[in-house]
């Protein structure tokens, strides 16, 4: 019997381990690197925008939700990640849904000012067609896409950005994927 346990005690132990480490990262990259959906997304400023219009960017696609609440104590740590990488080719784009903003992209910006985000670029999806086409249906989803215009990961839930080491890993992706 005390055999018997410890072993349970060692595969618990062990699958902790395994557990810990795989939400730590949180992210999935692919073995072969995904087409992006054709749908059409909107800028701050109006103009209609796919995500291959991206190209030559390595692009975290961030999707998220004003209800959200992990989505909303990400955002300062994640406008910090911008100011920290956006001279290195990385370029984060934030998409919501559009019925989420009676105010327009107006009342998307004094959101992400009083919450410490004043940096992030807004997109809207205007019939959550984008996302239905990615399969998210919930947030914070964070799409990666290289700059050959592929998604080649994801990231599910919430991450300190502004962490040295997220930061890094992601440099890391950018280099070896994307």
């Amino acid at each position: 019997m005390k055999i018997f346990c410890k072993i349970l005690a060692t595969a618990f132990f062990l699958c902790g381990i395994a557990n810990a480490s795989a939400n730590e990262k949180g992210i999935n990259i692919y073995d072969t690197p995904r087409e992006l959906p054709s749908k059409v997304i909107y800028g701050e400023h109006g103009r209609q925008t796919r995500l291959k219009d991206f190209n030559g960017d390595f692009v975290l696609a961030v999707f998220w939700s004003r209800y959200c609440v992990p989505c909303i104590r990400e955002l300062k740590s994640l406008n910090e990640y911008v100011r920290q990488t956006k001279n290195d080719g990385i370029r984060v784009i934030m998409i919501s849904p559009k019925k989420e903003w009676l105010g327009g992209f107006s009342e998307q910006r004094r959101l992400l000012n009083k919450y410490g985000a004043p940096d992030l670029e807004m997109y809207v999806d205007d019939k959550n067609d984008l996302a239905a086409a990615f399969g998210i249906f919930s947030s914070p989803v964070t799409v990666l896409i290289s700059r050959e215009g592929k998604e080649i990961g994801r990231i599910r839930g919430s991450a300190e950005w502004d962490d040295p080491e997220v930061i890094e890993y992601l440099f890391r992706v950018k280099a070896e994927h994307g």
